[in-house]
Parts: structure tokens; sequence; C-alpha cells
């Protein structure tokens, strides 16, 4: 495993990380597989697990606690994300000062730990001012609840806006932050890359296979694989993607990994890990052999034959999508 700094901070994460959203708790033995792919990504390096007070019902953060108490605690870092509700309450969803403080102490709750790492807005709240949710990540940091704070799924204007709140109100600063970002999706290319370049914000990227598109495991022409999230999915992200065009493109990048005999998963994480601004790729398992698989992108340097030739593959325009 190999690590990067957190942008242009000292905090130092491995290029492989591990979330906790798909994390399935329920059924037969379903929690103990999941606490045997956190221990095989400690065991193979990883430092960084992302969570979310939100996954779960709170519950993956418990899990990832109990799970990661088996560990020394600076040997680890773990983060959590605010906004979603959490509950029925006008105030129990959201980045007001006041559901970020009782969200804070909540996650810590629930993970038995003193202090958080990194601390994400999962969203944009276009109901509190944003010099009120800045305030109280940048308080929290001066308490020692957390350590870092950032932005998951915010666009490029508000990300802008919350730079110069910070820079005019003389806060800690915002260190890094998660979009969502993959060979199909390349939006944060356009302008968020480049005010993350200026500013030394580390970016943390989720969904980097693409909801699994990127694994191979679906291909055109044929049946959507048994038990695969395709066939199970509330929100059906990944059946969204499972077109002609991408499956063609699917196709393609298969025939390059085979020449470079690594897996296509391998080749998709590696692809993200080319840009220096990227210090550690979110990922999911849900079997540890999955996750021993990917952890190979990790140093993998695509060449640049290759690299030319996946651009011809990819075509991308930049484009223009909702964030969040």
């Amino acid at each position: 495993m190999q690590y990067r700094n957190l942008g242009k901070w000292g905090l130092k994460v491995s290029e492989i990380s591990l979330g906790s959203w798909m994390t399935e708790l329920n059924g037969l033995g379903a929690a103990e597989i999941a606490r045997q792919c956190i221990r095989a990504a400690y065991d193979a390096g990883v430092n960084f697990f992302d969570c979310a007070d939100a996954y779960s019902g709170g519950e993956a953060e418990k899990f990832l606690g109990s799970t990661l108490r088996d560990y020394k605690r600076s040997s680890y870092i773990v983060s959590s994300k605010v906004f979603f509700p959490v509950g029925r309450g006008p105030n129990d969803w959201g980045l007001s000062r006041k559901h970020i403080m009782d969200q804070i102490d909540n996650s810590l709750k629930n993970m038995k730990l003193d202090y958080l790492d990194l601390y994400f807005c999962h969203r944009f709240d276009p109901t509190t001012p944003i010099e009120e949710t800045l305030q109280a990540l940048s308080d929290l940091v001066a308490q020692g609840k957390i350590l870092y704070y950032g932005v998951s799924e915010w666009s490029p204007v508000q990300i802008s806006k919350a730079l110069t709140v910070i820079q005019q109100l003389h806060l800690r600063p915002l260190s890094v932050i998660q979009p969502q970002y993959n060979m199909i999706d390349r939006f944060i290319e356009d302008e968020i890359l480049q005010l993350c370049t200026e500013n030394g914000i580390g970016i943390v990227p989720f969904s980097p296979l693409a909801q699994g598109l990127l694994t191979g495991k679906y291909r055109k022409g044929q049946p959507l694989p048994a038990g695969s999230r395709a066939t199970h999915q509330a929100d059906r992200q990944i059946n969204n993607l499972l077109t002609d065009d991408n499956l063609d493109k699917v196709d393609r990048l298969s025939q390059i990994a085979k020449e470079l005999d690594v897996p296509l998963s391998v080749l998709a994480l590696s692809w993200i890990l080319r840009l220096p601004q990227v210090s550690s790729v979110i990922t999911g398992a849900s079997v540890p052999e999955q996750f021993e698989m990917n952890v190979a992108a990790s140093g993998f340097k695509i060449p640049a034959d290759a690299l030319d030739e996946i651009e011809k593959i990819l075509n991308y325009h930049p484009f223009v999508r909702r964030i969040g």
C-alpha cells in the first residue's frame, strides 16, 4: 500500500480506502463478512475508513467503531458525514449549527471515539447560511472533536463561496472534498479539480467503479449477474448506467486491462489515482477477496500509450449535471 498527503496537509492516507455506504449488516453472517472486509483492508495497509451518520440509521458507525477498536487509534483515519435526516424533527437534518453539534456528538458516541479525523458535509444546505455551517465546523476543529473538515457533493460555485467565507472570517481551512468520480462520471475535471489544485484541497472520490459497471461483471447482451446490485438496488443507479454506449466502453476497457494483465477494477482505480490531486479512492467490498483484488491498484501505473487509448475510448466532453 502506498500513501499520499491529504492535499497540501500533513495527514497521510492510503491510496485505497474502505467506505461503509454499502455495508450489509442484515442477514445470516452478513456482519461477520463485513467485519472480515474491514480487517482485510487494515491488514492490506488501508488506514482510511469512511462512514456517515445516515448509513444504516447509525448502525454502520457503531459497527465500524466496534471493529476498529481492535487497532491502535493512531494507526487509522476515520470519517463521517452530516446532512441527511436522522429523525423526524425539524432540526434532525441539514447543516445548522445545532444539527452539526448534535450529530458530531452522536457520531463520536456511536463509534466510541474521542475525535474524528475527517468530517464531511454530505450535501449543501440551502436553508442554512453557509457562514453558520463553516463556523460550526471550524469550532469543532478548535474543540478537537474533528481534525479536518470538508464537503462531499457540492457544486463548484458552492465550494468557491465556502473558500471565500473561510478566508473572510479567518476560519479553519476546508481541507478535503469527497465527490463522485470515475471513468464514466468526470464532472469534477471541469472546475472542481482546479479549485482543489489552487487551494491544496485533497480529493477522496467515492463510487470509483461506477456502481459496479467498471468491474466488467455487466456485459452487453447478457443477463444481469444473479445477486448483483442491478438486481436489487432500490434507486436503480447502476441500472441507469447500463446503456449500450457504456457497455461498449466497458468491453474496450476490459481489453486494455487484459493486455496489462490486471482486472478491470484495478485499471479503473489506478486511472483515478493518475491524478496527483486525488489523495485516496474510497472503495466498497461485499467480500474480503474483492477488496484484496482492488488493493493492487495502489502503486500501479498505467503506461502512457494505454492512457491515451483510454481517453479515446471514454471520449469525454464537459457537461453539466445536478449536484446532490
